[in-house]
């Protein structure tokens, strides 16, 4: 009954907030599209809420993330060029910029230039933006120089946006993205971070702004993000079940429990999805509560012993056919997460007595509260 409240509590905190963080980005993609329109920056599309707080649950209510990404589309006269880069663990990608002919091509009103064979045209009224000269290096996206770019551009447009009167704004410091806290008159702060990416294709697979798990990033590889698919696959289960199962719970319980320890959120996320996937979801009833969350504990124990937990979207026929992913994801060799348990006994020893103090730790809070 306590974390039953505690999990009602938190999701009608969540959903006030939605509506401030929805209604804050629309007016900042509007402000941004006014003045970059026909100009040689990236076009943005509707942002994407992507992440734990928009899926509906959050290791802990004092430290809500809202993460959205940016879609980048190419500005006019520009294409996007993904070249695949080195696997670390995952996929990663660089992002060459071109200039294309736009001779044959209708033109914006009142706009007669093609960049490529009319070069001296970019000097014009616009020419103080442009994505090659500003926010690339040696002709591939930079992720820091972007995002230092629109760090600057919240901070300058705050005032244009017509919320400084109500809300202050503080711009946090991160490398890759762009993260701020909002806070009303009252001293109520929303956390948000914002991450820039491209679109593989038609797919729900992005590249994207964030780090990758090496020690370096370099500032033009882009690795590939499946935070989109991640939504949907949520919200497709979120319909598919019934309004009283308890998947979120079980979730938030055990991530909740993991704060400190050496699995990842995502581990824990991928099991969910996997076994999601694997039982009726008719089963997932509340009363069911303690039964799921040992299954969940005892799925992750034989990864564990197996050491191997294959990634969600990579090569697994059970991923629900309204995700779009590219071709090559769909039909590639099921990707293991633990396959460094594979290579190091140490670190699968480690890993073994980590899951004993996660179960203690999960057993503890259903009994005690806390």
């Amino acid at each position: 009954m306590f974390f039953d409240e505690d999990m009602q509590w938190l999701v009608r905190g969540l959903e006030r907030d939605y509506k401030s963080v929805r209604s804050f980005m629309e007016i900042f993609i509007h402000v941004y599209q006014y003045i970059f329109s026909n100009t040689s920056f990236p076009v943005l599309e509707k942002a994407i809420e992507v992440g734990s707080a928009f899926e509906g649950w959050s290791p802990r209510k004092e430290d809500v993330t809202y993460r959205l990404i940016l879609p980048l589309k190419p500005p006019r006269g520009h294409i996007f060029h993904l070249e695949p880069g080195p696997v670390w663990p995952m996929r990663n990608f660089r992002i060459r910029v071109e200039l294309v002919c736009t001779c044959e091509m209708e033109q914006p009103a009142g706009e007669t230039r093609c960049f490529l064979h009319d070069p001296e045209q970019e000097h014009g009224r616009n020419a103080a933006f442009s994505i090659l000269d500003d926010l690339c290096t040696a002709s591939y996206l930079d992720a820091q120089k972007t995002a230092r770019y629109f760090q600057m551009f919240l901070r300058r447009s705050w005032r244009a946006m017509h919320l400084s009167a109500i809300r202050r704004l503080t711009v946090l410091p991160s490398d890759r993205s762009c993260k701020f806290c909002v806070t009303n008159r009252r001293g109520k702060r929303i956390f948000i971070e914002l991450m820039f990416g491209v679109q593989e294709g038609d797919s729900d697979i992005f590249v994207s702004s964030q780090h990758t798990e090496a020690a370096y990033t370099p500032n033009t590889m882009w690795p590939e993000t499946y935070a989109v698919a991640e939504m949907k696959f949520f919200r497709y289960i979120a319909r598919k079940a019934h309004p009283d199962t308890s998947y979120l719970r079980c979730l938030q319980l055990c991530v909740r429990c993991l704060l400190g320890r050496d699995f990842s959120t995502y581990t824990l996320k991928t099991v969910m999805m996997h076994v999601l996937t694997a039982l009726p979801l008719s089963t997932w009833h509340r009363r069911y509560f303690w039964e799921w969350l040992s299954t969940i504990l005892h799925y992750l124990q034989r990864c564990l012993h197996e050491k191997r937990l294959n990634h969600f979207f990579i090569g697994n026929e059970n991923v629900p056919e309204e995700i779009i992913l590219p071709q090559e994801l769909r039909t590639a060799e099921p990707f293991n997460l633990f396959q460094h348990l594979t290579q190091n006994p140490y670190a699968s020893a480690h890993a073994k007595l980590e899951f004993e103090e996660l179960r203690k730790r999960v057993h503890r809070m259903l009994l005690d509260g806390h």
